[in-house]
């Protein structure tokens, strides 16, 4: 009964939020295929840098500053290593502490002028070893830019590790930093992933929540990847929920939030929003799918390797897209 009202429900309120929650495609059905081989080389490079940044770094905090600076310092390393000319340290500063943000740039062939920016937290919420959040995205922005360095595309595209994402104070932010930045250069970013959590999946009926009206009309459960959006960016989530729904076979849901759904909001792509830039969260929802978020339990035992490679995968052919739009 309860589920034949809330589609009832559903049915009554879709002509009103459509605007926000329809997507092109349709989201992957069935069961999954086989991890490809190139697929099996992204899940290793994941699994060893998430057990650098969570089991042996572990704490990554402004409360943690060797282990912050670990994180900092090995993110570097590992662009160096993947072949990129430069690595850019932007040094900001928080509360007297001294952070830094990094990004490598693969400049465009034919469009260079126009920037497509990936980027990921590598802090973490005091005490916590932040395997998920984020070391899951900062694994996946890395496997990207190992990928594109020596693949460029048509447009510029930048890879940043940010500082400082778990605060409230927005204006504190790596990501705010950056993006100021980005505008006071007049720059042209055509285009923000922010890379936030990827990892956690489940299969379990009811494990996955949302605030309301929108559980109405998504998943219950867990087992797909999400693309966040606000109404600015709303022609940007759907490009990119129709591509990865056209070229990735896995569960893909996508949202152009309004702005009173504050939970769309949290992470690195806020910032963007704010200067006027197109920016979306891919993330697997935090908090409304992974109760161990934000506690000392976000281990890398707790990622499903396995599909966080498959998202991996399928975020690495979007940018290629995304790239070389006409």
């Amino acid at each position: 009964m309860k589920r034949l009202w809330n589609k009832f429900l559903a049915s009554l309120l879709y002509p009103f939020l459509r605007s926000y929650v329809g997507m092109p495609g349709r989201s992957f059905r069935g069961a999954l295929p086989e991890l490809s081989a190139e697929e099996k080389l992204i899940k290793a490079a994941l699994e060893r840098h998430v057990h650098v940044l969570a089991a042996e770094i572990g704490d990554r905090s402004v409360l943690n500053l060797p282990g912050l600076n670990k994180a900092a310092d090995y993110i570097g390393a590992q662009f160096k290593a993947q072949g990129h000319n430069a690595v850019e340290v932007q040094p900001f500063n928080y509360e007297g502490y001294d952070l830094r943000n990094l990004e490598v740039c693969v400049p465009g062939t034919s469009k260079p002028d126009e920037v497509l920016v990936i980027g990921a937290h590598y802090d973490t919420v005091p005490g916590t070893p932040g395997a998920d959040d984020n070391g899951s995205g900062v694994a996946a922005m890395l496997r990207l830019a190992q990928w594109f360095a020596q693949r460029p595309c048509a447009r510029s595209l930048r890879f940043v590790a940010f500082a400082r994402e778990e605060t409230k104070d927005t204006n504190n932010m790596g990501s705010y930093d950056y993006a100021r930045r980005c505008h006071e250069r007049g720059e042209r970013i055509v285009g923000m992933l922010s890379l936030e959590m990827l990892g956690v999946y489940s299969d379990t009926e009811g494990s996955q929540k949302y605030p309301w009206p929108f559980k109405l009309f998504y998943p219950t459960k867990g087992n797909f990847i999400g693309f966040v959006g606000n109404t600015a960016s709303a022609s940007f989530v759907r490009r990119c929920v129709e591509l990865f729904r056209r070229d990735t076979k896995f569960p893909c849901e996508g949202v152009a939030a309004p702005d009173w759904v504050k939970d769309a909001s949290r992470s690195d792509h806020l910032p963007f929003w704010l200067f006027d830039y197109p920016a979306v969260m891919v993330t697997d929802t935090s908090n409304f799918r992974f109760e161990l978020y934000h506690t000392a339990h976000d281990t890398p035992d707790k990622i499903d390797f396995d599909r966080f490679a498959r998202v991996t995968a399928g975020i690495q052919r979007l940018v290629t897209e995304l790239g070389n739009q006409s």
